[in-house]
């Protein structure tokens, strides 16, 4: 009987830096096509500056970049956490009683429903312009897709599996622990890679509507400024947090679910080598 092995280290490291090497292409050439059209199309810098100008003038200013930063690191990591500790909460609540599920379902697609631009300067009037405004519309933003993942993953849990336990003298709360959690949990790891997307976005958005400092605050100031390399900078910045966030989302589900990820990876790497013959 043969007996699979995993790959070893390197291999798997390889193979994954392989994968990100068409979007890499992809994206350089975008940033040359840029540069390019920035440098000779006959464009005003203050109307779209180069990418090797915004570069620069990012490493100028790094220092009011990287204070301005802090602060919407912070309210992301706080206002996710709570949406994140929200979402499992209701969601758990919701699947051991109906009734709040169809009680407690319109009234979260309503809330998804409210346009940001006129929430969030209510909002700050009420929270004032504190940290407390900007977590509450991070997770406004982000609770709703990680509620629905989870409500859906439990949902899905086998009937032979859940009756299996129950026989066996588990309760319904173990039941839950045992089986309905594990199966929810590429539900809630699809659901958490959608949120986190929108967290730094929720941040910023909440940051325009008031703050006395932060990435939205800055964007502004440099628009009012005319100065679209800075704009542009702070808009580099918030992209490097999505996708530090998003990797981390990444790499939770690969540890917290480590037998998915050797199937996939081997499929991956079956599809890849029947591409190349």
């Amino acid at each position: 009987m043969s007996r699979r092995t995993s790959p070893p280290q390197g291999g798997r490291l390889a193979f994954a830096i392989a994968k990100t090497i068409p979007a890499a292409i992809a994206f350089a050439l975008i940033l040359a096509a840029w540069e390019v059209y920035a440098r000779y199309g006959g464009v005003a810098p203050t109307m779209l500056p180069a990418p090797s100008r915004v570069l620069l003038q990012a490493w100028e200013n790094r220092a009011a970049l990287a204070e301005n930063t802090l602060p919407t690191i912070r309210a992301t990591s706080a206002g996710f956490a709570c949406s994140l500790v929200a979402a499992f909460v209701l969601s758990a609540l919701v699947d051991f009683l109906a009734p709040l599920r169809r009680a407690l379902f319109p009234l979260l697609i309503v809330s998804q429903t409210l346009p940001l631009v006129a929430i969030a300067p209510l909002i700050v009037l009420w929270f004032g312009f504190g940290l407390m405004p900007k977590i509450l519309l991070v997770a406004l933003v982000t609770f709703f897709p990680m509620m629905v993942a989870l409500v859906e993953g439990f949902a899905a849990t086998s009937t032979e599996i859940s009756q299996m336990l129950a026989a066996m003298g588990a309760g319904r709360w173990r039941i839950f622990w045992l089986a309905r959690l594990p199966s929810a949990l590429p539900y809630f790891f699809a659901g958490l890679r959608i949120s986190i997307t929108y967290a730094v976005v929720g941040a910023i958005f909440a940051e325009y509507a008031g703050a006395a400092k932060g990435l939205g605050i800055y964007m502004l100031n440099a628009k009012n400024n005319f100065r679209p390399d800075l704009v542009l900078a702070a808009v580099a910045v918030s992209a490097a947090l999505t996708l530090i966030l998003f990797g981390i989302a990444v790499l939770v589900q690969r540890l917290a679910m480590p037998w998915e990820n050797a199937g996939s990876d081997s499929d991956d790497r079956k599809r890849s080598g029947e591409s190349r013959q």
